[in-house]
């Protein structure tokens, strides 16, 4: 039989440099018997290499770890199974999902902090966003030939390509010469799965899209407002701004969020179900049964759920009994803060007249755009002249433009039937013309507290 002149393990060729015959190539000595490694040799070798495989997997996973800063990449313990680097990217703590550009610049504040967002102008394509040097910097990550990348190197998938460029410190593109050194996490309270929610009836429509009753996985019933994906940005922003507000706030009297699903498009809005559906439709149907102490009832919980945004800043801005709902036990619930805005200063400024609710809004708030918790004193007294009315459009007869030059001349709704008289009172202090004269919603929440407890 000939003899092979080289390693029947990898096919490569002798040493000459060698004083034992030994593989070039995998450096394994030849037997005295023949001219390629013995069988003990191979299996101990092949041997030697699982364990230094398996070692290196385990040194991966815990570098991995170890280099991931926990109130940033920290959703991983030493007992996680899989790396950070090998989830996927919707599992990534920087991943913020279909978040508007203006919501993902408000979280970058510091030098280096960076996250990754869905782009809403190009759906499908991904962007980083990094403070550096001052400014929020926004980089399309490339996608060609298969592979992800800024500039130079590319990596089969996105969480790869952002780990190399954090680890390493290498810098996003040379012209920019920006650095990544600070993962900003999503707030895992807030943000849910898609997948977490399954959509069930159709409940309404809205400005921004529709409305549907929701299941969690744990069989909690919700409702889910849902963005319409063709809605220009600035719109998105507006439909996400009720969340933003809702996430700060408890309150019995005020409708509770549950979180977002901004992972991909269509964003939703996951909040409460409450039942018995928007207060305006409640007053309309049930306006042959419902008794005064509980149209006084409903009023002290509209005044309870504003004096507590008052004492937050928030400026609800859209106070009317159609954004209200009533829940179990005939709670009312302020809800709709899609217009609202929470300012240090308690006084917001707006121009324009665009999708205004003209009959429900303050003089000086049309006027000069001047918006504060006065004006949504002035917007409760229309609610309360909308409850006692039981669900009667204000200014009957009037045009928009008829009721705001009426208001001006110094006219004002006068009381609904059967309204009781102090109610009225309380009506016509919410309609003073100077917003310094209107009382706070504390006063208003004590006033009906002493008119229900006279009802019997």
């Amino acid at each position: 039989m000939e003899k092979k002149n080289g390693c029947s393990h990898c096919e490569g060729r002798p040493d000459p440099s060698s004083d034992s015959q030994s593989c070039k190539t995998c450096t394994l000595k030849y037997s005295s018997e023949a001219s390629y490694p013995s069988t003990s040799e191979v299996k101990r070798e092949q041997e030697r290499k699982e364990r230094l495989s398996k070692f290196e997997s385990i040194r991966h996973s815990i570098a991995g770890i170890i280099r991931s800063p926990k109130s940033a990449l920290g959703s991983s313990t030493f007992c996680d199974t899989i790396p950070i680097i090998e989830k996927p990217l919707a599992e990534q703590d920087w991943y913020h999902g279909a978040i508007p550009r203006i919501e993902a610049q408000d979280l970058l504040k510091q030098q280096g902090d960076f996250l990754v967002r869905e782009s809403h102008g190009k759906p499908g394509e991904y962007v980083l966003s990094v403070f550096s040097d001052g400014q929020r910097r926004h980089f399309i990550i490339q996608f060609v030939d298969n592979m992800y990348r800024f500039e130079g190197t590319g990596f089969s998938n996105i969480p790869q390509l952002i780990d190399h460029h954090y680890t390493t410190k290498q810098v996003i593109t040379k012209k920019s010469g920006v650095v990544l050194l600070n993962p900003i996490p999503k707030d895992k309270k807030w943000v849910l799965n898609h997948e977490d929610v399954t959509l069930g009836e159709l409940l309404g429509k809205g400005n921004f899209g529709e409305v549907f009753k929701g299941i969690l996985k744990d069989k909690t019933a919700v409702a889910v407002k849902t963005c319409k994906e063709d809605l220009p940005q600035e719109l998105k922003i507006k439909f996400l701004q009720e969340a933003k507000i809702l996430k700060q706030y408890d309150h019995p009297n005020i409708v509770k969020l549950i979180g977002v699903c901004t992972q991909r498009q269509p964003i939703y809005i996951i909040m409460e179900l409450v039942p018995g559906g928007d207060f305006l439709s409640f007053l309309r149907k049930k306006k042959d049964e419902i008794k005064l102490k509980q149209l006084v009832k409903f009023s002290l919980d509209a005044a309870s759920g504003m004096a507590y945004l008052e004492s937050k800043n928030c400026i609800h801005r859209d106070l009317a009994a159609r954004n209200c709902l009533v829940g179990e036990n005939n709670v009312l619930k302020i809800s709709d803060f899609g217009m609202s805005r929470q300012e240090d200063g308690g006084v917001y400024s707006s121009s324009g007249l665009k999708q205004i609710p003209i009959k429900w809004t303050a003089p000086e708030a049309l006027n000069y755009g001047r918006y504060s918790s006065e004006s949504d004193v002035w917007s409760f007294g229309i609610l309360l002249w909308e409850t006692f009315s039981l669900g009667v459009c204000p200014y009957p007869g009037m045009t928009n433009q008829q009721a705001r030059e009426q208001v001006e001349r110094g006219y004002r709704m006068s009381a609904p039937q059967h309204c009781p008289e102090d109610i009225f009172k309380i009506m016509m202090k919410c309609w003073d013309y100077k917003p310094e004269n209107r009382p706070k919603f504390t006063e208003l929440q004590k006033e009906l507290t002493v008119i229900k407890k006279k009802i019997t």
